[in-house]
């Protein structure tokens, strides 16, 4: 058996398995369908599987008989399924107790044992959103000198993610601490699927007008405000403008343009320079949500993923291909791909993602003054504005003092008398910046900043983020984008735009059907 045959059996194996085990009480179901891991892990061996077919095509292994070869294998796949499952099967049962494989476990949290003026909050970046919660806590001890916040530092975003699901999992939620900084993207299905989890901040002292709407929108849920907003994902386009004047351009030739214009741009900055106009990562791909939400529109429809009728989204994909195709996109293979090749390693002339990007940039000690920021290319050419990724505080029903939380949130991140004290030195100490729009017009924030070309990026991109289009929101965002990212590698290896979108489509529609029925 060849190896591209191998990978497609396996392809087939996790669909059955998935099928298979819906509507069952499993433990590993459950966990693996809540982190979307059978897409994950479908998409990995499809990647390879697709890139082993392709070495064997050209050495002449399938030949005129491949329709005949991938219905066999297709069959072959099935029964291999079958017998995985029934191997699966052993392990399912009607515990409640789950594991989280190789992630770290959160430390337990017992509340009941603070102090009347302490509070317990996990995050997980000693470089970035940390240094904003002690910048907070410093901030709310003026008003309460005898205040303390205790930051248990979790490895990643997950342990975080993990604590809620197996504390929901288990209906206790007595080990979780007071407040906990969660991804924005996820906290709406955290908050379906553990109702019991989680404190409403409705009646804090906040201003919900001064935050960008866009970012407010993840956590107002069923019309119940649940979090406060830290950092900010709005996107940025920034530009070398160095070798864009070698193209014969300037930073306003590549603001409020189409994508065509951007192509026709890019072409030439990759005949003076070499360098590729844009890059994105092939895996997770950011880019065509980025540019879907510039259009304001969304990958999903009334709840359910809308690829192949969605015009707009067509639309991106043949832009996205055709970028590829003219030099102008770089396709990097993977995340690190991504930033330690193409944007570390100078190969592009422009980066297009959240904000938080700018650290990676400015690792290039050499480049600083030759960058600057602006806004999106649109269909239409007018300037776009997107947001990708951000987190924000919730506070869990394990928390003994919620009046404390919710006064100690709004005081600080909640654009309080503490925020611009709280903003101004978690920009400076941990580069978090903020959505509070007031905040953003600070001192600190109209800076110019060296690298940018003494650009005030800090204030653009609050002024930015103000301007993001709300859209419809998903628990299957991430699985909408895997699948995207997987019809764009289908797309550039020959398959038609319509069959690659409605097999991307598909494959959502198979994971939100498992989730539902388990």
């Amino acid at each position: 058996m060849h190896r591209a045959q191998k990978w497609t059996l396996c392809i087939f194996a996790i669909k059955m398995i998935g099928n298979a085990l819906k509507g069952r009480n499993c433990t590993f179901y459950s966990f693996f369908s809540k982190h979307n891991l059978f897409t994950k892990i479908y998409n990995t061996f499809r990647k390879q599987g697709n890139a082993d077919r392709r070495a064997e095509e050209t050495a002449g292994i399938i030949s005129s008989h491949r329709r005949v070869y991938f219905m066999k294998r297709k069959i072959l796949s099935v029964v291999l399924a079958a017998t995985m499952s029934i191997a699966l099967f052993a392990g399912c049962g009607s515990s409640s107790k789950s594991s989280s494989g190789d992630s770290k476990k959160a430390a337990a949290v017992d509340t009941s044992k603070e102090g009347k003026h302490e509070l317990s909050v996990y995050a997980w970046d000693k470089n970035f959103n940390i240094p904003a919660l002690e910048a907070a806590e410093k901030a709310y001890q003026k008003k309460d000198p005898e205040f303390k916040l205790n930051i248990i530092e979790q490895s990643q975003s997950s342990d975080v993610e993990n604590a809620i699901t197996l504390a929901g999992s288990s209906n206790d939620y007595s080990t979780l601490p007071d407040i906990v900084l969660f991804q924005d993207h996820y906290i709406n299905r955290y908050v379906h699927d553990y109702p019991d989890a989680w404190v409403d901040v409705n009646d804090a002292d906040i201003n919900w007008d001064d935050f960008g709407q866009e970012k407010i929108s993840y956590s107002t849920i069923d019309g119940k405000h649940y979090g406060v907003p830290v950092d900010n994902g709005t996107v940025i386009f920034a530009y070398r403008t160095d070798l864009l004047k070698e193209a014969g351009y300037t930073i306003d030739d590549v603001t409020g343009i189409t994508w065509d214009q951007f192509d026709e741009i890019g072409k030439k900055v990759y005949d003076k320079t070499g360098k590729y106009l844009l890059s994105m990562d092939g895996d997770g791909n950011d880019l065509p949500y980025m540019m879907l939400q510039a259009e304001g529109v969304s990958q999903f429809k009334d709840g359910k993923p809308n690829f192949v009728d969605n015009k707009t989204m067509v639309d991106i994909i043949n832009v996205i291909v055709k970028l590829v195709q003219d030099n102008v996109l770089y396709l990097a293979n993977d995340w690190s791909d991504y930033t330690d090749q193409t944007i570390v390693g100078d190969m592009v002339a422009g980066v297009m993602n959240g904000n938080w990007i700018i650290p990676t940039i400015e690792q290039v000690k050499e480049n600083s003054g030759k960058w600057e920021i602006t806004t999106l290319p649109t269909l239409s050419g007018k300037e776009g504005y997107a947001s990708n990724g951000g987190s924000s505080l919730y506070i869990t029903s394990n928390c003994k003092k919620t009046d404390l939380a919710k006064d100690f949130l709004a005081y600080t991140f909640g654009g309080g008398d503490g925020a611009k004290e709280t903003y101004d030195d978690a920009l400076t100490n941990g580069g978090v910046i903020t959505t509070n729009i007031t905040c953003g017009q600070s001192d600190v924030y109209q800076k110019g900043v060296e690298y940018f070309n003494n650009q005030p990026i800090y204030q653009q991109i609050v002024q930015m983020g103000a301007n993001v289009p709300t859209v419809e929101r998903s628990d299957y965002h991430y699985t909408a984008r895997e699948q995207v990212a997987a019809a764009i590698h289908n797309i550039l290896d020959g398959t038609d735009v319509t069959s690659a979108l409605k097999d991307a489509q598909d494959q959502v529609e198979f994971s939100m059907g498992n989730d539902s029925n388990s």
